[in-house]
């Protein structure tokens, strides 16, 4: 791979795609931790990460796949599941004393109204204080679960202690 004497090898995780180096960089400058959202075949993880020195450190953390302790009966994977994690984070976060963040998507392609958003949404609902735009939010409807059905709305609601997502 390497030919000649000015070729300099990319970092192992840059060659891999799974890190962004510029992106890094303006999380450290920031100061703040990240509220970090990824998504698997069937869940959403949720962190909130600070930078150290010595390697980043996990300030809080939320399944979808823990939403079922609580009592949600709906799948793990659609934008209520998200909206509801992000919302159950932000109540962690803020027991363990984080109340502000930057939001980080990592690799996923920004689209208005995805779910990823949905869980960014339920975490400001939460209380967490992130600096966002409301144009990309998922509509309130979506949040809700109508779409889906009315029983998933009535859910949500439920183990949300009956607060709007606006």
């Amino acid at each position: 791979m390497a030919k000649g004497k000015r070729y300099s090898v990319k970092f192992r995780r840059r060659r891999e795609g799974k890190t962004n180096y510029k992106k890094r960089l303006a999380f450290v400058k920031s100061d703040l931790p990240r509220l970090v959202v990824r998504r698997s075949n069937k869940y959403f993880n949720l962190q909130i990460i600070d930078n150290k020195p010595n390697g980043d450190v996990t300030l809080a953390h939320f399944n979808s796949k823990n939403l079922s302790k609580l009592g949600w009966k709906h799948s793990s994977k659609n934008t209520p599941a998200a909206y509801l994690s992000g919302y159950k984070l932000a109540e962690i976060a803020l027991k363990n004393k984080v109340k502000e963040a930057i939001f980080d998507m990592g690799s996923y392609t920004p689209t208005k109204g995805c779910t990823i958003y949905g869980a960014l949404s339920g975490a400001i609902a939460g209380g967490l204080k992130i600096s966002h735009s409301k144009e990309v939010f998922p509509s309130k409807d979506r949040i809700e679960g109508k779409h889906i059905s009315d029983k998933l709305s009535v859910d949500l609601n439920k183990l949300i202690g009956g607060k709007s997502n606006e």
